[in-house]
């Protein structure tokens, strides 16, 4: 199968609580200190900054990417691809699904930071339209590897006919809300 009759089979949508526990297996598999199920809880239910996309494949989440908007910023905060995933091309079409999901919320650029070492990525995100400017010294606490600090300025059109899905509550999803520093919930 050609890589892009497999990125034709991957459904990007918005990332619901129910999908908190497969992105939490690809975080853990993928980076080397990775975000816990409860940070990830955390982004869903109170960061409203925060917005994450995942990739769907036969019914199955195969990567995710997140990021925070405040005004006209964003800041991409991670982006991952199942292992046996990676290499067809659905690392791109998250990134730029979630790109153009940030525009259309008012995001006027985009920022992250990448491993000096993480070459593969730094293609991707100069193929998009990212460009280095600067370097974060000892960045990553696993090795203390540098990060550069990439910036995309030229964000895509934003959708006239776009309308943002409700964030998912744990109480729209049917979960049970977690205690939330001993405060009782009604």
């Amino acid at each position: 199968m050609s890589e892009e009759k497999k990125v034709q089979d991957v459904l990007i949508r918005r990332m619901q609580i129910a999908d908190v526990d497969a992105v939490t297996g690809i975080e853990q598999a993928t980076f080397a200190r990775p975000w816990s199920r409860e940070s990830f809880m955390q982004e869903m239910e109170r960061n409203k900054a925060a917005r994450y996309l995942v990739a769907e494949k036969n019914g199955r989440v195969i990567g995710y990417a997140g990021a925070w908007i405040i005004l006209d910023e964003s800041h991409i905060t991670n982006i991952a691809v199942a292992e046996a995933e990676r290499g067809c091309g659905v690392g791109r079409k998250l990134t730029e699904a979630l790109m153009q999901y940030i525009s259309n919320l008012g995001a006027a650029y985009a920022t992250l930071e990448v491993r000096v070492s993480n070459e593969r990525a730094q293609h991707l995100y100069k193929s998009l339209g990212f460009v280095s400017v600067g370097k974060r010294k000892r960045y990553y606490e696993d090795n203390g590897e540098d990060a550069f600090l990439m910036v995309c300025e030229h964000m895509p059109d934003v959708e006239e006919d776009f309308q943002e899905p409700e964030t998912e509550t744990p109480e729209s999803s049917g979960e049970k809300p977690e205690n939330q520093g001993g405060m009782e919930h009604a």
